[in-house]
């Protein structure tokens, strides 16, 4: 007896119990009979991998397209076909070809048929197929939903998984809102595949519609119950995509209190043995771990008590997990992060960062990185325990890699305080020495803020700032020399000895390094009598030079061609002032200045003509007008003393561990420097005409002894150069013949425009990132000067900062170079733009702004309409 005549068999599924199904054997046999037909008629098409083997033969892109249009061709003669019998082989083709990037959308609709057709190989394709293809904009996309309803509701589990899967990539608003209830209904399936599935098919979803959240919530409660870690797994991460996304979800699993259920279920993984499903490296289910510690992180922020309730495993976490492999040093990070996120005891906190401490010391690049990165984030949190590593921390700036060395760098300079700034910056000036020029900017910069901020005593301060210009060389930032050249104004009494060092710097040094010859010819320039003078005490081991010996680095600095026209203008106009500092010398500067006055810069022309005249016509007015620059003004933040002189070493150090030179956008600053007198006997440049921007950046002040050439760009370095003019013309007691033909004579005569000052308005601010622009009239009537500054109120720095701007073509816009890329916290960053107008229109812009965060790229654009039309008049 044959075993299919049994009365067993009769109890089989349809599909296999054929024997007893007439009407179902007729189809089969119909359908089989037709393929075959089909085949016999039509030529067999080229298989996938051959297809592969071909495109990967190809010599040249023209023949590989030359194989993809051939095929495509092919393809499309087989779509004409109603009923193709290799339209799953086809599709399957026509997706590779897709992937290399060539246009497939002509499949959109053989697609559509294959995920009707009633055989899983079909569907299957089908469903990839739709989910590259397709997209909301389609209308194509209107045309699944049915079908994927259909699917949903399918007696097979993996029918029911390719719709979820592809619901969830290709989702519109409208389908999601169409299938959610679907989706939720599968999410209590007691299939744990489907309920996976459909759980990531609901994270989707709310990333993608989050009105939509609320359907999820019963549902995925009960997911934390589940035993299955890939149901598990899904219910936390959707958990953390709600919470994340929705105050009032969050505030709702708090209340229902699941921390207590997320611990237990941690706990277990921590103490259970070994288990071969879930087994990674020794480590139980360590993608499950991670998942859960975000998500306790999630919770515990802000909230005392959930952050006590996990304190207790999260030490566990921290002192039970292997740390040999990578998947226990990936648990170990994520259970740093929750440690410093929440409210947590100080002593996990230490025990935290002594994790981080450990990763310093690991072979591994990357994990070297993570802990830099992640310190970086959390040494304002507790910086005391960070200190403790500080050895570690310099050691990383040896690193080879420039990532590496980079983080370092950020985090050395936030660790930097009073009680450790001579060892900090020891290291950071060797650092800064040997580096690539790619550091020198921002690590100058950072160096010369944290000197000011925690300077021991002026002599430290002024020798480091010196070490900066030697080791940064060219690549110094404008802040630096400014920063400089007002701490030398104030310190009165360490002129003489700065003045000495910066010499014996400038003439032993033959690299031409422009800012230190910058800082070196001001500082001889104003107190070039205080080197002669110089008591041993100033002197040291420097030698005090000679007259001669001073005008001949002089010659070399103006007769090289390596420097800088800015760099010349610096030196010229030290050595017109040195005339009046020196006695035996004077026949010298005046040839010396006199040979300028055919020069081929314009400006080192115009100064050499106007300079000229001091040594002739107007000789009796040379003393007064170039007298010795009054101290610059500075702030103490400590209790907001403000002083016009030098700091006594005896003061408060309370005052002089944070020092911080102010950005003058007051008015008042440029009266001081004119000598503190009277706004009201100023006929030169009225208080109210005066930009509201820092020293740094006042590049278009108007020079009184020659008005600066506006439409090129002008250094910011410049800047020095038009203060001491403007202080030492303003402050001449000159009645009104001597000033008349001063003012008014042929060579000395200046375009001085009466500026209107413009109010500033601010063209952007979120996320802590502020800018204001602040507008200044220039001589030209039709064009205007803007000076932004971008200020950063976060906790964190913001590097690589990018600002990008745009107006209409009827106007012309000119940047100049920002002061820097990198804001540190409370910290600014300036640039100045021109804007031309010629038909006097309406000003719009539009501003493109990025910057990285703690390791974020935030990108932002808005438009700026509301700039005063009066500003054209």
């Amino acid at each position: 007896m044959y075993p299919y005549y049994e009365h067993d068999w009769s109890v089989l599924p349809p599909e296999l119990n054929r024997r007893f199904n007439p009407a179902f054997n007729m189809a089969t046999i119909k359908q089989a009979i037709n393929e075959a037909v089909e085949r016999v008629r039509m030529p067999t098409p080229m298989r996938l991998r051959d297809l592969i083997r071909q495109i990967r033969a190809a010599r040249t892109a023209a023949e590989e397209r030359s194989v993809v249009n051939k095929e495509c061709a092919y393809i499309r003669s087989t779509f004409r076909e109603e009923d193709s019998v290799w339209r799953c082989r086809n599709i399957a083709k026509l997706l590779y070809i897709h992937m290399l990037g060539y246009p497939a959308h002509f499949g959109q609709l053989e697609c559509l048929k294959l995920i009707a057709s009633p055989r899983f190989t079909d569907k299957r394709i089908g469903y990839l197929g739709a989910m590259l293809l397709l997209d909301e904009r389609q209308d194509v996309h209107l045309l699944i939903t049915n079908c994927l309803k259909n699917d949903l509701n399918s007696t097979t589990q993996f029918v029911v998984g390719l719709a979820l899967c592809t619901l969830g990539a290709i989702a519109s608003p409208e389908m999601a809102r169409d299938l959610a209830a679907e989706v939720e209904r599968l999410m209590k399936s007691p299939n744990a595949y489907i309920r996976k599935k459909a759980g990531l098919c609901a994270f989707r979803i709310i990333r993608r519609v989050p009105d939509l959240m609320e359907i999820f919530l019963p549902a995925t409660r009960s997911m934390l119950s589940e035993k299955n870690h890939g149901v598990l797994i899904t219910g936390v991460t959707l958990i953390t995509e709600m919470c994340e996304n929705s105050i009032d979800t969050l505030n709702h699993f708090k209340k229902v209190s699941i921390v207590p259920n997320l611990v237990r279920i941690l706990k277990n993984l921590i103490l259970a043995g070994y288990s071969p499903e879930h087994d990674v490296s020794g480590v139980s289910d360590p993608f499950l771990q991670v998942k859960i510690l975000k998500l306790l992180r999630v919770l515990g922020k802000n909230d005392a008590d959930a952050s006590e309730a996990m304190n207790d495993i999260l030490a566990q976490v921290a002192t039970n997990t292997e740390t040999s492999k990578n998947v226990g040093n990936s648990i170990l990070y994520e259970t740093v992060l929750s440690i410093m996120d929440i409210k947590s005891e100080s002593g996990l906190r230490v025990l935290a960062i002594n994790i981080l401490g450990r990763f310093l010391l690991n072979n591994d690049k990357n994990i070297r990185y993570v802990a830099l990165n992640t310190l970086l984030k959390t040494v304002h949190i507790d910086t005391s325990a960070v200190q403790r590593h500080r050895s570690t921390i310099l050691e990383c700036l040896k690193d080879p890699d420039v990532s590496i060395r980079r983080r370092a760098m950020e985090l050395s300079f936030a660790l930097v305080n009073s009680l450790n700034i001579r060892t900090m910056m020891k290291e950071l000036l060797t650092f800064l020495e040997k580096s690539e020029p790619e550091f020198k900017a921002p690590c100058s910069s950072s160096i010369v803020l944290a000197a000011e901020r925690f300077a021991p005593n002026k002599r430290w301060h002024l020798d480091t700032l010196l070490k900066v210009l030697v080791a940064a060389g060219n690549y110094l930032r404008d802040d630096v020399i400014a920063s400089t050249i007002q701490l030398i104004s104030e310190t009165t009494s360490q002129q003489a000895y700065i003045t000495l060092q910066l010499w014996y710097a400038l003439s032993e040094d033959k690299m031409d390094k422009q800012p230190l010859i910058q800082v070196a010819v001001w500082a001889i320039g104003e107190y070039g009598d205080l080197v002669l003078s110089a008591t041993s005490d100033d002197i040291s081991d420097v030698a005090k030079p000679s007259e001669d010996d001073i005008i001949d680095v002089y010659k070399r600095l103006l007769w090289s061609p390596q420097n800088s026209p800015t760099t010349k203008q610096f030196a010229l106009m030290s050595l017109t002032k040195l005339s009046t500092r020196f006695s035996e010398t004077n026949s010298k500067i005046q040839q010396i200045v006199s040979s300028f006055c055919s020069n081929l810069h314009i400006e080192l022309q115009q100064r050499g003509v106007e300079f000229t005249q001091l040594f002739g016509k107007y000789s009796n007015l040379r003393s007064a007008l170039l007298e010795r620059m009054p101290p610059m003004e500075v702030v103490r933040t400590g209790n907001e003393v403000q002083t016009n002189g030098d700091m006594d070493e005896s003061e408060d150090k309370s005052n002089e561990s944070s020092p911080q030179h102010i950005n003058n956008t007051d008015s008042n600053v440029l009266l001081d420097l004119l000598g503190g007198t009277d706004s009201s006997d100023l006929d030169i440049i009225k208080p109210s005409s005066i930009p509201t921007q820092p020293i740094s950046n006042n590049q278009d002040l108007l020079d009184l002894l020659g008005g600066l050439d506006l439409s090129n760009p002008v250094p910011t370095t410049d800047t020095s150069l038009g203060f001491i003019m403007e202080n030492n013309n303003g402050s001449l007691p000159l009645d009104n013949n001597d000033t008349s033909g001063f003012l008014m004579g042929d060579i000395l005569n200046t375009n001085l425009v009466n500026e209107k000052h413009v109010p500033t308005l601010t063209a952007f601010d979120k996320n802590g990132l502020k800018i204001v622009f602040s507008l200044e009239k220039m001589s030209e009537s039709n064009m205007v000067s803007i000076h932004l500054t971008a200020t950063n109120s976060t906790i964190s720095s913001m590097t690589d900062f990018l600002f990008q701007a745009a107006v209409p073509k009827a106007f012309h816009l000119q940047m100049l170079s920002p002061s820097g890329t990198m804001i540190s916290p409370n910290g600014q960053v300036t640039q100045i733009l021109r804007v031309t107008n010629p038909n006097k229109g309406a000003l719009r812009m539009r501003i493109r702004l990025s910057y990285t965060i703690d390791g974020a790229l935030i990108q932002e654009q808005t438009e700026v309409n509301n700039f005063p039309t009066h500003i054209w008049d």
